[in-house]
């Protein structure tokens, strides 16, 4: 594939021009290639990086315990990140007590699957493990398949509902989740006072992990940070992503101390959090904000940040689903319309921010017939 793009608005880091994009061979070049497809009347955008999303778990199951072919599925989700002009994206599998499709023996069969059928897609697509951090049985085998499987990026929870255990309630949701989990909701009821039982072992635990990962260069988040302490302790251990922390203290102290800040892309287009936490827009604004991610909704990535473009510009909005999501990840080869970067673009329709084509590493992921048209 090689062409010029003509006639577009092209978002370079200088802001919109009209001047020539040129792709060859998977690259953005200088040289023109002397075959011009004019986009007059669409934007031309870099392609979106979503550092953090579990939407592709429907396809997987369409329907609860309904799990058969996984490398079909994962050819489904490649098809629903291109046509929301995703051309990176990280996959974020629980390695959780919660059992399902949450549980360590589907985390090791996802990771399999990944990893026989990850050639096939021209869409980058990439694996983060959330590894619950009570489970302090499977510290070991954690660690020893993030290495067999070379995870790039490990993310730290803790689901554990230890507000209503401590204080002798039950927890919250308990048959609906037990079921879910595959079990009785007495044992689950045990698991969860066993998991918060073993609370005081978690940091050393913790810090060893956390150590034994930094080691091989594996990147950390914690998830759901609750305030300015709690992110100075996964600070304090290396943890240097803040994903979707519920306080804008969380946020301040992770940018002030050097950290970085991943916002959910549907708290933004929603108008605030479903749960009561701090509004991701305004942090945004606010300059409080890395990366957005689409959390479990792929099309709000670029919904945000048409929004946000209407109060910080469209620039500064799409580098927090393209070239700030990129920088976070280590991947210095993408993120922006520029020669010698990968040619992950987007076409997007202005009048409705509808995707008409996406474009990872020079290829064609999704087109509509109004850009084949023109195209072809």
């Amino acid at each position: 594939m090689q062409f010029d793009i003509i006639g577009a608005q092209c978002l370079r880091p200088g802001g919109f021009d009209r001047e020539r994009l040129s792709v060859s061979d998977g690259w953005f070049v200088d040289a023109p290639q002397h075959r011009r497809v004019d986009l007059d009347g669409y934007w031309v955008m870099p392609g979106i990086v979503d550092i953090h999303g579990d939407g592709f778990e429907r396809h997987l199951a369409p329907r609860r315990g309904a799990v058969s072919d996984l490398a079909a599925g994962l050819v489904a989700v490649e098809a629903e990140l291109a046509a929301n002009g995703i051309t990176t994206a990280v996959l974020a599998q629980f390695y959780s007590w919660e059992g399902g499709m949450r549980s360590p023996d589907f985390a090791q069969k996802f990771l399999c699957a990944h990893a026989a059928i990850m050639a096939d897609f021209d869409t980058d697509l990439r694996v983060q493990l959330r590894f619950e951090t009570h489970m302090l049985d499977h510290y070991v085998r954690f660690f020893d398949l993030v290495c067999a499987y070379d995870v790039p990026y490990v993310v730290f929870n803790d689901h554990v509902p230890h507000g209503a255990l401590a204080a002798g309630k039950k927890a919250p949701r308990l048959t609906g989740q037990a079921l879910k989990s595959g079990r009785s909701p007495a044992a689950y009821l045990s698991l969860l006072k066993t998991l918060h039982a073993g609370a005081g072992g978690v940091p050393r635990a913790l810090c060893r992990l956390a150590g034994q990962l930094k080691g091989r260069k594996t990147l950390l988040g914690s998830h759901d940070d609750a305030d300015a302490q709690m992110r100075q302790a996964s600070l304090a251990i290396g943890v240097e992503i803040a994903e979707f922390p519920e306080t804008a203290a969380a946020a301040e102290t992770a940018m002030a101390l050097g950290g970085t800040v991943v916002l959910g892309a549907p708290n933004v287009v929603r108008g605030g959090s479903h749960q009561g936490n701090a509004n991701a827009a305004e942090l945004a604004k606010s300059g409080l904000c890395s990366a957005l991610a689409s959390d479990y909704h792929y099309p709000s990535l670029r919904f945000a940040a048409l929004a946000l473009a209407k109060t910080i510009g469209i620039e500064r909005a799409w580098r927090m689903i393209s070239s700030g999501p990129a920088q976070m990840l280590g991947l210095t080869d993408r993120g922006t319309l520029t020669p010698g970067l990968r040619g992950d673009f987007i076409v997007l329709n202005p009048q409705n921010g509808r995707v008409m084509a996406c474009f990872a590493k020079g290829r064609t992921s999704y087109m509509t017939a109004a850009i084949a048209e023109r195209l072809f």
